[in-house]
């Protein structure tokens, strides 16, 4: 691949993958930040400023803008998450649209939290989407709607547009994987709650690679899921994660559990607790081959990177 990538936000886990994806090839990566470090560009992923210029002739545009919803969702916070993702996303369409030579595609971040809590079939790219009888993801449901409507409201005609609906992303260097590893070798590595929920998940290297991909096929527009075809209940998940680690015993986390815990964390059940079974139909329709795409060859790497 030719050209140069921006991440907007690009300085967390998965922005940090996505560098030494495009860097291994020689691409020129430009990351904006909040916070800048050597070589990197300054925004506040609100206003137009000096970093607009980066956007000039760049191949692609990545948005991974938004505070962690890893947080307990006070008024404050909810109102951080909110905001965080709708400006940075207008923002970057306003430059986009006063760009000479706009960016030929701009991918910019959702979430596979979208899909309604199942424990049915997996939904793809057409599943139904909205929060659970129970109301307990209304809130994060109400974020990523309302992110995809503000990328959707944003007129770029020269630049073709993609949401990334992203389900868990497994690095051995960072994120959730690191956390579940801790946990299983501390022996605490059992079903959480009652182990039913769908966990899905994405190799770091294949989020990588789908993002290239989708930045290469030129015919490819709207929303895609990035998750691998193989969800697991945690129950399940958790026990494959043990036998890895060779941890035979994991101590379960019922529901009051997971609350006591959560509060002292300060995060959320909901994280953990919702079920998201979901795949992509589109990505393998197109050609993309998931190197890991089932659970065990995933966690094969992962496990022998962090020894």
């Amino acid at each position: 691949m030719k050209g140069k990538i921006v991440l907007a936000g690009g300085s967390g886990c998965l922005g940090r993958l996505l560098q030494r994806h495009f860097a291994a090839q020689g691409v020129e990566v430009v990351v904006l930040t909040r916070t800048p470090q050597a070589g990197e560009v300054g925004w506040d992923g609100e206003r137009l400023g000096p970093w607009t210029a980066q956007l000039e002739g760049a191949q692609a545009v990545v948005n991974l803008a938004g505070r962690s919803v890893d947080c307990r969702y006070h008024a404050r916070n909810r109102r951080i998450i909110m905001d965080s993702r709708i400006r940075s996303t207008r923002v970057l369409g306003e430059a986009i649209a006063r760009c000479q030579r706009p960016p030929r595609v701009w991918l910019n971040s959702s979430t596979a939290t979208i899909y309604r809590h199942t424990y049915g079939p997996a939904w793809d790219e057409s599943g139904e989407t909205g929060a659970c009888a129970e109301a307990k993801d209304a809130f994060s449901v109400e974020v990523a709607t309302a992110w995809e409507r503000e990328f959707a409201q944003a007129s770029t005609p020269c630049t073709r547009k993609v949401a990334l609906r992203t389900a868990m992303v497994l690095s051995a260097d960072g994120g959730v994987f690191p956390v579940l590893r801790r946990l299983a070798r501390l022996g605490l590595g059992g079903r959480m709650g009652d182990g039913r929920q769908f966990m899905s998940w994405i190799h770091g290297e294949d989020f990588s690679r789908a993002v290239e991909w989708l930045i290469g096929n030129k015919n490819f527009a709207g929303v895609v899921n990035l998750a691998a075809p193989g969800p697991l209940p945690n129950a399940e998940l958790m026990r494959q994660l043990r036998r890895a680690l060779r941890r035979p015993l994991g101590l379960p986390a019922t529901r009051w559990m997971l609350e006591v815990g959560a509060f002292a964390l300060r995060t959320e059940t909901e994280l953990i607790i919702k079920s998201r079974r979901v795949v992509s139909s589109r990505l393998p329709a197109g050609g993309f081959e998931f190197r890991y795409p089932d659970f065990p060859s995933a966690l094969a790497q992962l496990v022998a990177k962090s020894v």
